[in-house]
Order: structure tokens, then C-alpha cells, then sequence
């Protein structure tokens, strides 16, 4: 499969105060977008950009959205991918496929999203029967990393943090922690997604201890369910 296929370049555009997470992680953000905002001024005194993002935890809390609200906040295109369809069997494939991926985010001066960073970032102690190669793709993305402009703006994420290499962990100058919301927040978010439905329709019972995707998920199949069921009666 071409590289280019496996890249998604998404113009879904989020404001960042649609997001729903932590007031410390909304901080680290604005003022990441704002030394991005004001990078000439910045560059004028030597004063280089945090470039190199890292979101990290559970699964479906909200990572890639924010990675989208950070590109809609700077005007700038972001290019996604699920490193986990990258993966190749020759490892020195994957590697060369990595640097494509950095050269057109940069020539394109797009936001780059890797996804499932785990899967080309593990640890160079693991036991993997491959580790001599593992080895060899993480010191290829630890040079990309390193000489990326300082213009460009890299964004990883991850479920599975302990598995990435400590040396790659390192070149993060933000790393970002997402968490199952809480009770509240999940309230805050199903207050957002029902008011679309037929006002008859919106008082579901509420699940919680899930992520937001499984809290939309759940939301969608109950609506889709009483709304077939509905128009079924009509139909009768």
C-alpha cells in the first residue's frame, strides 16, 4: 500500500475550548499554541518552541480530537496516522516510510499526528525477538526527532506509555496524561450530545466510569434504537 494512503490529512476543524479535559493540560496547550503564535517574535531571542507533544492513557479520552484542536488553533493542516498500519515485516521499510511521513509534514508545514506511538517506540530493553532491529527504527526516529524544525510541530499519542523507549520519552517537551473522566464530566458531556435528539428521547439513563468515546457510542446506539423503534409505530 502506497504511504500516502496510510496518511489521513484531516480539515475537521475544534476549537480548543470544545475539549474536555484537565485545566493543567488546557494551560500546557494554550501556551504551546502561543509560543507557536509568536514564533519570529520568540526566534528574535533565541528562545526556541516547544514543538514535540506527547498524549498518553486511556484510550478514547480525547487525544487525537485534541491533536485536531491544536492544528484548527495554529491555521495549520494536520496529517494523521495509525502507526500501526505502518508497521513493516522489514523493519528498515518502516523506517524509511517514517522519514516520508516527517519530510511531507515539514515540506507541507503540516501538524503531524502519530498515533499508537507504541508501536515504533518501544523500549530498546524489551525482549523482542526483533530488539536488534527494534533498536535500529528507534534511533531512526530519535534523529527525526532531533532535527526536526523548530517550526513543525510534532504531536505523538499513546495508550501504553511505559513501553517507549526512556530515550525517546526524553525529546517530549510536553507530555500530556488523559484519564477516564469523572462523574461530573461525563455529565457535562452527555448535557452536550443529547440536546441534538428529540427532547422525548433525551432522558436516558447515564453510564459511567467509560471514556467519551464509549459515552457517544452509548449515546448513538440508545437513540438509533428509539428512533427506528419510533418510526416503526408510525409506519404500522
Amino acid at each position: 500500500m502506497n504511504l500516502y494512503e496510510l496518511t489521513v490529512n484531516d480539515t475537521e476543524k475544534i476549537a480548543l475550548n470544545d475539549l474536555l479535559f484537565s485545566e493543567e493540560n488546557k494551560a500546557a496547550l494554550v501556551q504551546t499554541i502561543k509560543e507557536h503564535q509568536y514564533f519570529e517574535e520568540l526566534k528574535k531571542y533565541n528562545l526556541n518552541v516547544d514543538n514535540k507533544i506527547l498524549l498518553y492513557g486511556h484510550s478514547g479520552c480525547g487525544k487525537t480530537t485534541t491533536a485536531k484542536a491544536i492544528a484548527t488553533s495554529l491555521n495549520k493542516n494536520i496529517v494523521i496516522i495509525n502507526l500501526s498500519t505502518l508497521i513493516n515485516a522489514r523493519i528498515g521499510e518502516t523506517s524509511k516510510n517514517i522519514k516520508a511521513l516527517f519530510d511531507k509534514a515539514i515540506r507541507e508545514k503540516a501538524v503531524l499526528f502519530l498515533d499508537e506511538f507504541d508501536q515504533i517506540g518501544k523500549s530498546r530493553d524489551s525482549d523482542d525477538k526483533d530488539v536488534g532491529e527494534m533498536r535500529r527504527l528507534v534511533n531512526t526516529i530519535i534523529q527525526l526527532i532531533d532535527y526536526l524544525p523548530n517550526e513543525s510541530l510534532l504531536i505523538c499519542a499513546t495508550n501504553h506509555y511505559q513501553s517507549i523507549d526512556t530515550a525517546l520519552l526524553r525529546r517530549f517537551q510536553i507530555k500530556l496524561q488523559f484519564e477516564l473522566p469523572d462523574e461530573k464530566e461525563l455529565d457535562i458531556y452527555y448535557d452536550k450530545l443529547l440536546p441534538v435528539f428529540p427532547v422525548h428521547l433525551q432522558n436516558i439513563p447515564r453510564k459511567y466510569a467509560i471514556s467519551y468515546a464509549e459515552a457517544k457510542d452509548y449515546v448513538h446506539t440508545i437513540m438509533k434504537k428509539q428512533i427506528i423503534e419510533e418510526l416503526e409505530l408510525q409506519n404500522k
